[in-house]
């Protein structure tokens, strides 16, 4: 019976999120480069577990998190904006914090 729990709390796993956004988080805007005329604020580095046993987690499910951890990061260091230094890499991402005006 043990088994039969643990099969399916394994196989629902891919519809839960783990992440969730902070309050002061939700004003973070996130993006895709570097931007030109604002204050760098410092980098990041988030991770998520990416596989569970021998299930690797959905990669659009897992990147979203990455960028929600990050975002959550962004007003602890007075930040605004954040952008990716990187892909995704074994379910860890450096992220660029940016304050712009």
């Amino acid at each position: 019976m043990r088994v039969i729990l643990l099969s399916c709390a394994v196989l629902a796993l891919p519809a839960c999120t783990f992440v969730k956004l902070a309050p002061g988080a939700k004003q973070v805007q996130v993006l895709s480069r570097a931007p030109s005329a604002c204050e760098s604020r410092g980098e990041v580095a988030v991770s998520i577990t990416h596989k569970v046993g021998f299930y690797e987690r959905n990669d659009t499910q897992v990147r979203d998190e990455l960028e929600t951890l990050a975002r959550n990061e962004a007003p602890g260091l007075a930040a605004n904006r954040i952008s990716p230094l990187g892909p995704p890499r074994d379910g860890e991402q450096r992220w660029a914090m940016w304050r712009c005006s």
